[in-house]
């Protein structure tokens, strides 16, 4: 016997927190049995970008960084939001990379569009992989930003992972995404 989900009606939303850095809504909801919550608060965040960038000789460009609420210097790969008006998740994609790193590529692929946690939050995390970057610019970074450009070879990425040196949720996702794709492509030659 299988059972009939339904979505929850919303009767009231508003917006109890509004600032650049971060938006809290408050939905007042009718669940399909009936009961209503009145305090069902939800994170309004941007869309993401994360991208795999990658170099014509198997490198891949990694950034390091103080993250506060982690309270921890880690690797990731380069991401970012999606600003207001910027319509074309990959632009954002290329502009990240080029902002954070300085390298740039021609050719960017969306490998897959994902929700972060549709529980509480609104947003959707893009995976790009971009190959054959190559160093075009200097970082060009906010001032809130020190970023170190680290560069990895392919080949040792998944050990980095599963040894926790990279640890960080969606960057494990797109290169694990990423190295599949790769692999498969090679098993093809």
């Amino acid at each position: 016997m299988s059972t009939k989900i339904e979505a929850w009606k919303t009767l009231k939303s508003e917006m109890v927190f509004e600032h650049r850095w971060y938006k809290l809504r408050r939905d007042h909801v009718e669940l399909p049995n009936g009961l209503e919550l009145d305090d069902y608060f939800v994170s309004v965040r941007p869309n993401v970008v994360v991208t795999f960038p990658l170099t014509a000789d198997n490198k891949v460009i990694f950034v390091r960084q103080y993250k506060h609420a982690a309270g921890e210097i880690l690797i990731e790969l380069p991401a970012g939001v999606i600003d207001e008006g910027e319509d074309v998740p990959m632009e954002a994609a290329k502009r990240e990379l080029l902002e954070e790193t300085g390298y740039a590529s021609e050719n960017a692929e969306l490998l897959l569009e994902v929700i972060d946690n549709p529980t509480k939050d609104t947003n959707k995390i893009y995976y790009f992989l971009q190959r054959n970057v190559v160093k075009v610019a200097e970082q060009n970074l906010d001032v809130s930003e020190n970023i170190e450009v680290l560069t990895i070879p392919l080949e040792e990425v998944e050990a980095k992972i599963m040894a926790g040196e990279i640890k960080v949720s969606g960057t494990v996702a797109l290169c694990m995404l990423a190295l599949r794709k790769l692999d498969k492509e090679k098993q093809r030659i």
